[in-house]
């Protein structure tokens, strides 16, 4: 909706199911397509990370992997480049809101990742032991590099021990 008071940014309301978008009047209509779907997106990945409780699956995975318990693990908005990140000094996870649409064994390998710096804050051989520890973190990589070469798609099902079609 083009608004007559709106003078410098986009804004987005979701009105029951439906998403409501406010732009300038100003802007181009091309312009506010590209922002209503920036918008729209953001939208539902928060709504779909709201639905998981992504600290109780992380503390599951700790206990299940013998990894430590972290202090905090929440959905973040903002991480673009990254799936997730961990500050080891004070046990808190940030997992990317766009891993809200994968499934749950790409989530839950991206979550053993981010636990096992609790114990090793770097990248290295016994880092990679801890991962491995998940079963299925070989394929959960492999999914991961097909997301970012645009070869599968976030939301691309399969279960574990079947191929996944790009």
């Amino acid at each position: 909706m083009r608004g007559t008071r709106r003078r410098k940014y986009v804004e987005a309301v979701l009105v029951g199911e439906r998403l409501r978008v406010s732009f300038p009047a100003w802007m181009s209509m091309a312009d506010a397509r590209v922002a209503a779907d920036e918008l729209a997106e953001r939208m539902r990945r928060r709504v779909d990370a709201e639905t998981i409780d992504v600290a109780a699956r992380a503390r599951r995975l700790a206990r299940a992997h013998g990894l430590p318990r972290p202090a905090s693990v929440r959905w973040v908005d903002n991480m673009e480049r990254r799936w997730a990140s961990c500050t080891p000094v004070d046990a808190s996870i940030r997992v990317s809101a766009r891993l809200a649409a994968v499934p749950g064994w790409v989530l839950d390998y991206v979550l053993v990742h981010e636990l096992a710096h609790l114990v090793v804050p770097h990248h290295g051989p016994r880092h990679a032991e801890l991962v491995d520890r998940y079963p299925f973190a070989e394929r959960a990589r492999g999914f991961l590099v097909a997301v970012d070469l645009g070869l599968c798609n976030l939301a691309a099902e399969a279960p574990p021990g079947e191929a996944i079609a790009g």
